[in-house]
């Protein structure tokens, strides 16, 4: 097929791989424009793009595509079969859904209609799924609304963090989508509308989605949402009234010590070197990685010996 790859980040490189090796004729990489990274904020060009100019492709990076009449007469001259989005992070059009015969394919990392949205590999692993997946399905005008056509499942190990998870979707999403391609081509694959009634959200993530609620969450729901939220916004608390940043954190058994048995949620146990908060429903966490605002990451052996804590301090 004559196809028009929309795709920017990591995540969206094994589809193109793929879709080249399989044959297809890829006329036009889109991709979002170069953008500065790093503390010298230098300009760095998205993978997306460096695989395709690797692969000789033609790219273009538009920062406007919904009333950008030259890009549209640039794909209206392609005249694709089919355009293939894959984390793109732009919206896409009307005109552009209307514009190949098979229309557009995007493959979503959750199992629709289950976290639709900007972030489902994030929130399946915050929610503590043990099972998502990937979808390839039809774009249209509504959020992640469109018809499936195939899907595939994934298991989630328990320690699997969101940055883990990321790369085992893109690659077994690849083949996925090379499926899906010849599947519409000979009518074997046909689009089924979502279950809308079963449909969960997967929002942007914002940085108070890593701050740590000890009253409302269990210790197993806090390493849940460690482990979706990385890299970023990770998991975060208060300790005097400055910003402590748990890099890494093990659900402990429950404290048997009239002490830790009377604790309240975000109260601190330090037992044999050991840095545990009490959580809800008297379930308790051992932070084992810690950096304090303005310092550098310590264990928590190293942290305790540094700071004057003592059972009884107050997290949050």
């Amino acid at each position: 097929m004559k196809l028009i790859f929309c795709g920017t980040p990591r995540f969206a490189v094994p589809t193109l791989e793929a879709l080249l090796a399989a044959g297809h004729e890829i006329a036009l990489v889109v991709t979002q424009p170069d953008r500065p990274v790093g503390r010298k904020q230098q300009l760095a060009a998205p993978p997306v793009k460096q695989t395709a100019l690797a692969a000789g492709l033609a790219v273009t990076q538009p920062e406007n595509i919904r009333n950008n009449l030259d890009f549209r007469a640039q794909l209206e001259s392609i005249a694709p079969d089919a355009i293939v989005v894959v984390a793109y992070g732009r919206i896409i059009p009307p005109w552009m859904l209307t514009l190949p015969h098979l229309g557009c394919i995007n493959l979503h990392g959750s199992l629709l209609p289950r976290y639709r949205g900007a972030a489902p590999i994030q929130w399946a692993v915050a929610m503590g799924e043990m099972v998502t997946g990937n979808t390839t399905m039809l774009l249209e005008e509504g959020l992640d609304t469109g018809p499936i056509l195939l899907q595939q499942q994934v298991k989630v190990s328990p320690d699997q963090t969101a940055a883990d998870l990321f790369d085992v979707l893109a690659q077994a999403g690849a083949p996925l989508v090379v499926e899906t391609m010849v599947g519409l081509a000979d009518g074997t694959v046909q689009p089924k509308p979502q279950d809308n009634s079963l449909a969960t959200l997967a929002p942007l993530l914002s940085r108070e989605d890593g701050r740590m609620d000890f009253a409302v969450c269990t210790a197993v729901e806090l390493k849940n949402h460690w482990r979706g939220f990385q890299p970023w916004p990770g998991a975060f608390t208060m300790l005097d009234g400055k910003k402590l940043i748990v890099h890494r954190m093990d659900v402990s058994e429950p404290l048997s010590t009239p002490v830790a048995g009377s604790a309240e949620p975000g109260e601190i146990h330090i037992e044999n070197h050991r840095l545990l908060v009490r959580c809800a429903v008297n379930t308790w966490l051992e932070l084992t990685e810690l950096q304090l605002e303005g310092k550098k990451r310590l264990m928590a052996i190293e942290f305790l010996r540094g700071a004057a804590l003592v059972t009884g301090a107050r997290l949050g």
